[in-house]
């Protein structure tokens, strides 16, 4: 069980400074003459404690609003709308509902965001991925209410994790392809310091390699969106490089329909020439003319336990009183979900 810290305030903040209450208040207001020095102390002290102000006034400053802060990195992947759906429709029983904020794949937007949704005091918090700044950990450790990070289980969460392993993802896709007597693979995907699930996946996906003997071939990564057309451009630079691959792993489905379509476009025999493999399993692939071997990563699912979390911890905390808001019953509830094999029409030989 995790521990579940309660709320800082403004006396945390004035004691780790060193000035009064209303200076701290002052300085997080931008109000009042103080002078460069003390602010600078003041708001260092904040960040390192993970402060964030508390925007409802009056009688209501110690509530929570209904409200489940929900932080993805991206809108134009098509990953998350489907965790999106999950989390709200677990939520439509019950009072809560959700709000979105993107980061982009950014840590500094998303600490930006953090500190924005955190100040209307939400019942609970939903973010991908488990890799951010250490001010953005103590936000969410010093928030006092459920915080589930999703997606990933590789790391350390804050509370409550929910997702897949992508390091095992990646080993499964791997093993899938040896099965099928593949030996010069090459990869494709997104350019990974930020993106570290796709990074997670990829070491998966070499150590799975190499248990078998076997070396990536060639390699070739793109920033930016993904996109069909990113995957034809790389899987024809990739091609033209290397016309002896027998198999080409993309990190995620949009890159690898796009090489589909192109290897198709080519009269390349897929999979009796080359095979190929995506990861996501999203819809998109119901209309290629073959089917895209990948990775159903039950995205769906990972939003409706995230939503069933926290919607049980807000009701115990209801039921509970005040009393529970700053020792909220639960915490550090962990979820692994296991990613099938969709084989598709593009990896196994006939």
């Amino acid at each position: 069980m995790t521990e579940m810290r309660r709320p800082l305030t403004l006396r945390d903040v004035s004691e780790a400074s060193g000035v009064s209450e209303m200076t701290v208040s002052r300085v997080l207001r931008n109000r009042g003459d103080v002078s460069q020095a003390t602010r600078e102390r003041v708001l260092a002290a904040a960040k390192r404690l993970g402060y964030v102000p508390n925007k409802i006034a009056g009688a209501l400053a110690s509530s929570r609003v209904n409200l489940v802060a929900v932080i993805i990195p991206s809108l134009s992947n098509m990953v998350f709308p489907e965790v999106m759906n999950g989390i709200s429709g677990e939520l439509e029983e019950t009072s809560l509902q959700p709000v979105l904020g993107v980061t982009h794949y950014r840590p500094e937007r998303e600490e930006q965001v953090l500190y924005e949704m955190l100040s209307w005091r939400p019942s609970g918090v939903i973010i991908a991925g488990l890799e951010r700044t250490d001010s953005a950990r103590a936000m969410l450790a010093s928030a006092g209410i459920p915080v589930v990070e999703i997606m990933d289980t590789d790391g350390q969460p804050v509370d409550a994790v929910v997702g897949i392993s992508h390091r095992r993802a990646g080993l499964m896709m791997a093993q899938a392809i040896v099965e099928q007597g593949y030996r010069r693979i090459g990869f494709m995907g997104t350019k990974m310091p930020l993106d570290h699930r796709a990074r997670k996946r990829f070491e998966g996906f070499t150590e799975g390699l190499a248990k078998a003997g076997i070396e990536v071939a060639d390699r070739e990564f793109y920033s930016g969106g993904s996109s069909l057309g990113k995957g034809r451009e790389m899987t024809k630079a990739m091609l033209d490089r290397r016309p002896d691959l027998d198999f080409l792993y993309y990190s995620n489905d949009m890159i690898g329909a796009g090489g589909l379509l192109w290897c198709l476009e080519q009269g390349i025999d897929v999979p009796g020439q080359v095979g190929l493999a995506g990861f996501n399993n999203i819809e998109l692939l119901d209309g290629l003319p073959k089917r895209l071997a990948t990775m159903d990563a039950c995205r769906r699912q990972i939003g409706e336990a995230a939503a069933r979390i926290v919607a049980a911890r807000a009701e115990a905390a209801a039921q509970g009183g005040a009393a529970a808001e700053d020792a909220p019953e639960g915490g550090g509830e962990r979820v692994v979900l296991t990613p099938t094999i969709n084989v598709g029409d593009t990896l196994v030989r006939g």
